[in-house]
């Protein structure tokens, strides 16, 4: 009798909560209903076997249940009852697959009229690619990817000249317009799923795949990747904005093109040392950092890290905190760098100037530092070297004090909390991972010795 109440308990139970559960689909925002209806479909037919065959359990050993005056009749075969649960059983499998093969069928057929836009995953971002007004995508390939070429075009096919280039995770559609994604992945195995759009595509490394969909009302949209991507996989995420056609255009409108991108001069380091002049009385002439004056070495970092840095202190995405004391006062020094071309001098310059060497200041045990920077080193390299395609600056040679201030700031939500800060966002996470203020000097430590 125990397991016939624990199997009624149990259809009891699970019908109780499914239908008090708070778990339910996320509200529809594109023409994907038939996605909604295929899953309640298989629901129910697999609520009702899975309610049919317990309660039929618990009658069957309860009716069949041992007597001592009853003797068990063996019959190894009953053709006519394998036969009638052959039946049933295929009709409910059809019943189950037949929607799902309909609105595969859809799903792959995409309207003649649809816009189109490239989707790229890359760990652990998104970006996004427009056509022009010739209404093709240029060329890609991966041997053109670069520090001045992140999306890979092709220099050979004039069709890219206009394309959109967005290197952002948000990405805007207009409303109640078809649009085709075609999916590409610039590192390894992704997933490209907006749960509000019912849509949920790979993106497979040398092969372009594609999901469709039409949004069907205005707001703002999770991204996910749904493939275990590597270390930081939870923290790719994106958003999708659906606008009104005049707020989609006036967004277009304001994104570069890869003319105007390649078409940028190279930065010039001589006249990027004249801009340092302002710099330089506190982060040293040779860029060397100077601890009395809070400011941390600058030579030996990236060109393109120092200008992503400049151009978030003079949009207010790093500097703004309150409790951000010195990044208010470098908000204040990148406003006075007041043009691209600067931006790519002094960068120049920057990155012309020996990496200095640096005095070890935490007390920490590098070799247990050595396990907290494996997960460090999936982004910045194994060296502490850096890496561009994870857009992670080289830590080798930087003062401990100032990392240590910057882990400190990313773990209390300081640095990093900004909407539009993607790369804060992720380093946030992996601050917190790090246990107490010990764990930060045994790392920070380890990183001395590289």
């Amino acid at each position: 009798m125990k397991l016939v109440i624990a199997l009624v308990v149990l259809v009891v139970g699970s019908l109780l909560f499914h239908y008090w559960s708070p778990w339910w689909f996320t509200p529809l925002a594109s023409n994907w209903h038939t996605v909604d209806t295929t899953v309640d479909i298989t629901l129910y037919i697999t609520g009702a076997v899975f309610v049919l065959v317990n309660l039929f359990m618990a009658w069957a050993i309860y009716r069949y249940r041992h007597r001592p005056d009853r003797r068990a009749h063996y019959e190894p075969e009953n053709k006519r009852l394998e036969t009638w649960l052959t039946v049933v059983t295929s009709v409910g499998v059809a019943a189950m697959l037949a929607p799902g093969l309909v609105v595969w069928a859809d799903f792959t057929r995409v309207p003649e009229e649809a816009d189109h836009v490239e989707v790229v995953g890359e760990q652990w971002q998104w970006s996004y690619r427009f056509p022009g007004a010739d209404g093709v995508l240029g060329e890609v390939a991966s041997r053109h990817v670069g520090p001045d070429n992140p999306f890979g075009m092709s220099p050979a096919d004039p069709a890219g000249a206009d394309d959109i280039l967005v290197s952002s995770n948000e990405l805007h559609l207009p409303i109640d317009r078809p649009v085709k994604l075609l999916l590409r992945s610039k590192d390894v195995l992704h997933n490209f799923a907006v749960p509000q759009f019912r849509v949920k595509m790979d993106l497979v490394p040398g092969s372009v795949s594609y999901v469709w969909f039409t949004p069907t009302r205005t707001g703002r949209f999770d991204v996910l990747c749904m493939e275990l991507c590597g270390i930081a996989h939870y923290a790719m995420r994106g958003k999708v904005m659906v606008d009104t056609q005049e707020d989609f255009e006036r967004w277009l409108s304001s994104q570069s093109t890869w003319a105007d991108i390649s078409s940028q001069p190279a930065g010039d380091p001589a006249a990027g040392q004249q801009l340092y002049a302002t710099c330089s009385a506190c982060h040293g002439a040779e860029g060397q950092g100077n601890s009395a004056m809070n400011s941390p070495a600058l030579a030996g970092l990236e060109p393109w890290y120092i200008q992503r840095q400049l151009r978030y202190y003079q949009q207010g995405i790093r500097g703004a905190h309150e409790k951000d004391e010195l990044g208010k006062q470098m908000a204040a020094m990148a406003a006075t760098v007041g043009t691209e071309t600067a931006l790519r001098d002094i960068s120049a310059y920057i990155a012309s100037l020996p990496a200095a060497d640096s005095s070890a200041s935490v007390d920490g045990d590098p070799r247990r530092g050595a396990a907290h920077y494996n997960t460090c080193g999936a982004c910045h390299g194994v060296r502490g070297q850096g890496n561009y395609a994870l857009q992670a600056p080289r830590l080798a040679g930087q003062q401990d004090w100032y990392l240590k201030r910057q882990l400190e700031n990313f773990r209390h939500g300081i640095r990093g909390a900004h909407s539009e800060d993607n790369y804060g966002h992720q380093m946030v996470l992996m601050a917190r991972s790090l246990q107490n203020e010990q764990s930060i000097n045994d790392l920070l430590a380890y990183l001395n010795t590289l």
